[in-house]
């Protein structure tokens, strides 16, 4: 096993990422045969494209990649290129002459991070698609170049963060996996211990999270917040046959991992996303494919802060 969510069968993932700019784009590709989608979208300020389509009263019923992306609402171009590389493949939904592949997305804002100038666009895209496979870099990578955590008091006192990756195999062959670029306003806490590993700093540059920033420092709030400038994105995918509704339902579970250990999360200043994807034919229970789904996107958000290195000072967890 990879770890990651690369051990569902059929799917793979690449990234790009300019490293000076501090941006970058991730792509889940479903294969050939596509997969069974659903979103949830909890954040108030989310950036997204082709979520519509993945409602269960709407026609199509597979998508054929998940775009996750940097570059806030103009990262979304590298869905472009994305659409290019599956078509060239001849994987999309048939229109006749040809076929137009379908590719939800999200983004996060990282605009304010390295060069706002450089954002994901459609090359890059394409060259993520040409990089997939099965390793699935973490870290300062794709989506998450220019992901940090726990801006209340703006970027001068954040935490660097990054993409993360986890999955769990059961023994009938169910494997559930998750993938997510944690840009989050609020701190990142481990799971069960409530310590805060990532989040708000003091003016020594000493972790101390949003709770005591705020009761600290209440008199400049909100005076550093930027509003949008925010989001974690993600997607949890299983080997399960699934409808959309019953995608959309995991979507939905999966949120309350990111609950689990982001705290403040889907804020007016987020615009959180997950999507989930059934790529088998494995007969699963839902509500067990929702519940690992929160477990496995909740170990993958720890992943993305322990991953991401200190990078034109922005500090990572350990510094």
């Amino acid at each position: 096993m990879a770890n990651s969510i690369t051990d569902v069968p059929g799917i793979q993932v690449g990234s790009q990422q300019d490293i000076d700019a501090l941006t970058g784009c991730t792509v889940v590709l479903t294969g050939p045969s596509g997969a069974v989608g659903g979103v949830d979208v909890r954040g108030a300020a989310p950036g997204t494209r082709e979520t519509d389509l993945l409602s269960p009263i709407n026609m199509v019923q597979k998508v054929n990649a998940i775009l996750l992306s940097g570059g806030s609402a103009f990262g979304l171009d590298a869905a472009g290129g994305v659409m290019d590389y599956l078509e060239e493949w001849g994987i999309g939904h048939s229109v006749g002459p040809t076929v137009v592949p379908i590719v939800p997305g999200a983004v996060i804002f990282d605009l304010a991070v390295g060069d706002y100038r450089i954002r994901p666009d459609r090359q890059m895209g394409y060259r993520a698609c040409q990089a997939a496979g099965r390793k699935v870099e973490e870290g300062n990578v794709g989506a998450g170049t220019g992901a940090t955590v726990g801006k209340l008091r703006g970027y001068n006192n954040c935490t660097k963060s990054g993409l993360g990756s986890w999955s769990i195999q059961l023994e009938n062959g169910l494997t559930v996996g998750a993938l997510v670029a944690v840009n989050a306003f609020g701190d990142v806490f481990t799971p069960g211990l409530g310590r805060i590993i990532a989040g708000v700093r003091d003016d020594n540059g000493k972790i101390i999270g949003t709770k005591d920033a705020y009761l600290k420092y209440m008199a400049d709030y909100p005076s550093h917040v930027d509003g949008g400038s925010n989001t974690t994105i993600a997607v949890v995918a299983c080997n399960a046959e699934f409808n959309k509704s019953q995608a959309t339902k995991v979507a939905q579970m999966a949120h309350n991992g990111l609950a689990r250990v982001i705290n403040p999360i889907h804020t007016m200043y987020d615009g959180d996303t997950v999507f989930a994807l059934a790529t088998g034919d494995i007969t699963a229970d839902v509500n067990l494919v929702g519940y690992l789904a929160q477990e496995v996107l909740a170990q993958a958000v720890i992943r993305a802060v322990q991953g991401a290195e200190s990078i034109q000072g922005y500090k990572n967890w350990q510094d």
